[in-house]
């Protein structure tokens, strides 16, 4: 009998042994001025909202509140943090995580401030969309980038600004999403004419892929800081910096006729 029951118990232990976190909270929905606002819980890797009309029970949007840096190191179930709690005052939707983290959406504008209520920090801005530029504007106002992308906020900053043609005029970098997808990319809009390029997003660039949801991180690589870089090729502009924490990371960059991948690190 004691035979039957041990092994009983070690057929077991694979099924424990991979159940290492508890499911996501049920979070208790929100209505205010006729919209549901509801946290599906259901994407370990961000923390996202969706917005349904009462009365139509048509979803309206869906926005990132925060997103999980993943370790590879580690067993990724164990990192997912999850939404715990919403609640809508003055037109700002409070959102709480599991680990305490507050989070306040403007509902006008779809702006993000987050705090922590053991840091004494300030609250950070996280990519508010009222700042968007007028060259950022002008551009997701018309032609192919309307129809078809929207701006995401899933990064911080959510655009950039360089000169990565070289032709010593501004351009924009701005993270976007596919709306038939949901793939996340990185749009660069000419300084001069407006011109739109996406990467990602639906459309593939090297090791990259044609989904950036993978990116955590991005800066601008001056095109002057590659003097002493043998493995860096001159630039004619700048370049894009993107990264995933503790993994690879790579340069995204003019080669004066299209946009290049190149790989910095496993």
């Amino acid at each position: 009998m004691r035979l039957i029951l041990v092994l009983s118990v070690m057929a077991l232990l694979p099924s424990l042994a991979a159940a290492k976190r508890a499911a996501p909270p049920k979070v208790e929905p929100v209505i205010h001025e006729g919209i549901r606002y509801v946290a599906p819980n259901d994407d370990g890797r961000r923390a996202y909202v969706e917005t349904w009309d009462v009365r139509t029970n048509k979803k309206l949007w869906d926005l990132t509140v925060f997103t999980n840096t993943i370790n590879p190191k580690l067993e990724e179930d164990v990192q997912w943090v999850f939404i715990k709690t919403l609640s809508v005052e003055d037109s700002v939707l409070l959102v709480t995580s599991e680990h305490g983290r507050r989070c306040q959406v403007d509902l006008k504008t779809k702006a993000i401030t987050q705090s922590n209520p053991v840091s004494s920090q300030a609250p950070t801005a996280i990519a508010p969309p009222g700042d968007i530029s007028e060259s950022v504007k002008r551009a997701i106002a018309n032609g192919a980038f309307a129809k078809n992308y929207d701006v995401s906020f899933q990064i911080n900053p959510f655009y950039l600004r360089g000169d990565f043609s070289g032709d010593r005029k501004t351009d924009l970098a701005v993270s976007v999403k596919q709306r038939s997808t949901g793939k996340l990319g990185i749009a660069i809009i000419n300084g001069v004419n407006d011109k739109l390029t996406v990467l990602g997003a639906g459309t593939a660039i090297g090791n990259g892929g044609d989904d950036f949801d993978w990116m955590d991180s991005w800066e601008i690589y001056s095109k002057d800081r590659v003097a002493s870089k043998t493995s860096v090729p001159k630039l004619h502009g700048d370049a894009l910096l993107v990264s995933k924490s503790e993994a690879a990371s790579a340069l995204i960059y003019w080669n004066s006729k299209r946009y290049v991948w190149l790989q910095q690190g496993d």
